[in-house]
Parts: structure tokens; C-alpha cells; sequence
């Protein structure tokens, strides 16, 4: 009788403890401001612990060591990451959040009025001298935004991640 009232008593315990609820982390929406060069009022040179503390739904992060100079925290299921290390924000072409302005989607041609001359550019990118550093925008075949970069280096001094 005692052995089957412990067993009981284990299965219980055993059984409640999977069930213990989990609360979702909740993140706020993200709005990324290309003109000021922030997101959620973090900046390019903001440190990984603060990213992660004000915006808790990371999906993944790499601190900074030898091995790594890519160090940052990530929102893969957003299209942004923050390159700690590096100085830099990436918004990919599927990004979930609010952007100011709406830049993503948008044609090459019709920046001059909002960004002016681009400092240097490419094919598929130009960069922009902007307050905080430098803006990068990336251009699909079809000459239409679809990704940018908001640095707090300039041209001569930015370094990216691959």
C-alpha cells in the first residue's frame, strides 16, 4: 500500500512539473527610424544587454570573443539583427515592424528628394552620409529596396559582417 501511494505521489510529481505553464515573451513592435538611425530608441552603438532588455524576443545571440567579431542579437522571424560588435542594424527585405519611412519596396530613383546624393554607391547598393554615420541601401534586380544597413561609422570606417 505504501510502495503504491509513493508510486502515485512520483507519477504526480513527475506529472505536474511538465505541465507548468510557460509565458511567452512578448515583444513590442519594432519601429525602426532610418532617419534618426534607431530602433525602439536603441542605436547602432547600443550594447547587446540593453537590446535584449528592451526587446526581449530575440531568437538568437552571440556575445563577443576572439573567435567572433560578429557579436549581436538577432530577431530572425522580424528580418532584423543588431551587430554589436560592428556598429551596425540590418532590416532585411521581410521585415515584421513599422518603418520610417517606409523605405522598403521603394525605387532607387525616387530617393533624391528625402536622402540626397549617395557617397558612395554601387549596382546593387548605395550609401548615404547620414547624422548618426551611414545608411546602406541594398537594391533588388528590379532597382527597389531590399535591405538596409544603419551604421554609426562612416564609409571610410564601416566594417560588415558576412
Amino acid at each position: 500500500m505504501k510502495i503504491t501511494s509513493l508510486l502515485s505521489a512520483l507519477l504526480f510529481t513527475i506529472l505536474s512539473g511538465n505541465a507548468q505553464l510557460k509565458v511567452k515573451t512578448v515583444c513590442p513592435t519594432i519601429e525602426v527610424d532610418v532617419m534618426a538611425g534607431t530602433v525602439n530608441d536603441l542605436s547602432p552603438k547600443s550594447a547587446i544587454a540593453e537590446i535584449k532588455l528592451t526587446l526581449p524576443c530575440f531568437t538568437g545571440v552571440t556575445e563577443a570573443d576572439s573567435v567572433s567579431r560578429c557579436a549581436g542579437v538577432y530577431y530572425s522571424d522580424k528580418a532584423i539583427s543588431f551587430y554589436t560588435e560592428r556598429k551596425y542594424i540590418e532590416v532585411g527585405e521581410l521585415f515584421k515592424g513599422k518603418l520610417n519611412p517606409a523605405l522598403m519596396g521603394v525605387s532607387r530613383g525616387s530617393l533624391f528628394k528625402l536622402l540626397g546624393h549617395p557617397k558612395l554607391k554601387d549596382t546593387d547598393w548605395e550609401a548615404f552620409q547620414m547624422g548618426y554615420g551611414t545608411l546602406i541601401l541594398y537594391y533588388n534586380k528590379a532597382g527597389r529596396i531590399n535591405k538596409i544597413q544603419i551604421s554609426s561609422k562612416s564609409t571610410e570606417t564601416i566594417r560588415l559582417c558576412e
